[in-house]
């Protein structure tokens, strides 16, 4: 058993939280403060964001094209969500600053869906396969639109603990990723250097900055951990010649949204265990948003919460 704090101790609780933070919820930063945390922010998610559609692609042997599509693609409707959920339109989104992006507990089922679509004659080419993914996947996306009115009714079940059990289980299914671009990559694994000292020092300059700014009193140094940390990373790896732009040579800089870019179709075979995979991402998203309501001293329960 344990003892729920008093008024006056959870009063005290939040306002040692908040002295933890620079800015509250509904503070209004300075816009140069706003820009350079903005930056920060994409940078920070740009590779979370961005790995999974190049997994997929790779895995299918996707043409560049694709992959540079797949790629945008994630990378727009990873802005569009996470204006919703920050901004707040009528009944959509939470208000709370949540990056929306995607999600690795697609990648193995949309790979298999794919492959088993196109071994069974269904499509001619995992390409014209994918029609079929975003199809079923659209489908499937209405489970957490048509739970979500009934959210406070699965608090006994959704509890807090349940919720930081899924999220800790995906950051586990992570580690690999981190660890991978620790020590140089997918590159690095294919050409023998994977965990090379030069590769580790590098990882050790980026981990360092951000420490080592994240920890000190001033506000403009904590706030600009990440970005500084990702930029001094950047420029050591350009002046050893590390960075190169031939893979994206030729590309378009800009890539319009093409609905139906790849068709539309429905495999209700895959219905079932895609809505399953929406389940567990809308827990995952609940455990996220009570995290991000916490630490920005938000309440955790209650009907705002909710």
């Amino acid at each position: 058993m344990h003892t729920e704090p008093t008024g006056t101790e959870s009063a005290n609780l939040s306002r040692a939280g908040l002295a933890e933070l620079i800015y509250g919820l509904n503070d209004k930063p300075p816009v140069r403060h706003s820009i350079i945390v903005a930056l920060q922010h994409v940078l920070a998610v740009f590779v979370g964001i961005v790995t999974p559609p190049l997994i997929i692609s790779k895995a299918l042997n996707l043409p560049a094209g694709d992959e540079a599509f797949l790629v945008s693609m994630a990378l727009f409707i990873s802005g569009v969500g996470t204006l919703l959920q920050s901004g707040r339109l009528g009944l959509i989104g939470s208000g709370l600053l949540s990056i929306q992006g995607t999600s690795f507990v697609f990648v193995g089922p949309i790979i298999a869906l794919v492959t088993t679509t196109v071994a069974e004659g269904s499509a001619s080419a995992p390409r014209a396969a994918l029609g079929v993914v975003f199809g079923t996947c659209l489908v499937a996306a209405l489970v957490p639109v048509a739970i979500s009115p009934f959210i406070h009714l699965a608090n006994r079940i959704i509890t807090p603990l349940v919720t930081g059990i899924v999220v800790t289980l995906i950051g586990l299914t992570l580690v690999e990723v981190g660890i991978t671009s620790l020590g140089g990559g997918f590159e690095a694994r294919a050409q023998g250097t994977f965990g090379s000292a030069q590769n580790l020092i590098w990882a050790g300059i980026v981990i360092g900055l951000i420490v080592v700014m994240n920890g000190s009193k001033s506000e403009w140094l904590r706030m600009n951990s990440v970005v500084v940390g990702l930029v001094g990373g950047y420029v050591v790896a350009i002046a050893a010649g590390k960075v190169g732009l031939r893979d994206v040579h030729g590309l378009p800089w800009f890539t319009v949204p093409a609905p139906l870019h790849y068709g539309l179709g429905v495999r209700l075979t895959a219905l079932v265990p895609f809505s399953f995979l929406y389940l567990i991402t809308a827990i995952e998203s609940i455990g996220d948003l009570t995290a991000t309501s916490s630490l920005t001293c938000e309440p955790i329960a209650g009907p705002v919460y909710f």
